[in-house]
């Protein structure tokens, strides 16, 4: 199990959620940003520092948004386990389904 990035982050990428991960496992891409399934420790650092609540533990993801379970994975499929996200930077791609989502917000 692990925490899964869902709907409300895509072309918001705020990244508090960053600065709060002890173990350095949240992945920038193009719109989202991704939590490494093999990486995450499960503490829930990034959960509430979340401004637009798009953080759940992976059994907790509302209905609507189960997509984002697989688009997580996806991401990391081709990517294996870098080992901290600081050290790989800002990944030029999406999973698929985030990839063919309408624009969001401002951009």
């Amino acid at each position: 199990m692990t925490y899964i990035i869902a709907e409300p982050c895509v072309d918001v990428l705020d990244k508090a959620c960053i600065e709060e991960c002890p173990v350095d496992c949240i992945y920038e891409g193009n719109r989202m940003l991704y939590i490494h399934p093999d990486e995450c420790v499960d503490c829930g650092a990034c959960e509430p520092v979340c401004p637009v609540e798009a953080i759940f533990y992976e059994d907790d993801v509302p209905d609507q948004w189960k997509d984002y379970t697989n688009a997580n994975y996806e991401f990391f499929e081709d990517l294996g386990s870098p080992g901290g996200a600081a050290k790989k930077g800002k990944i030029d791609k999406d999973a698929s389904f985030v990839a063919a989502q309408p624009p969001r917000g401002d951009h």
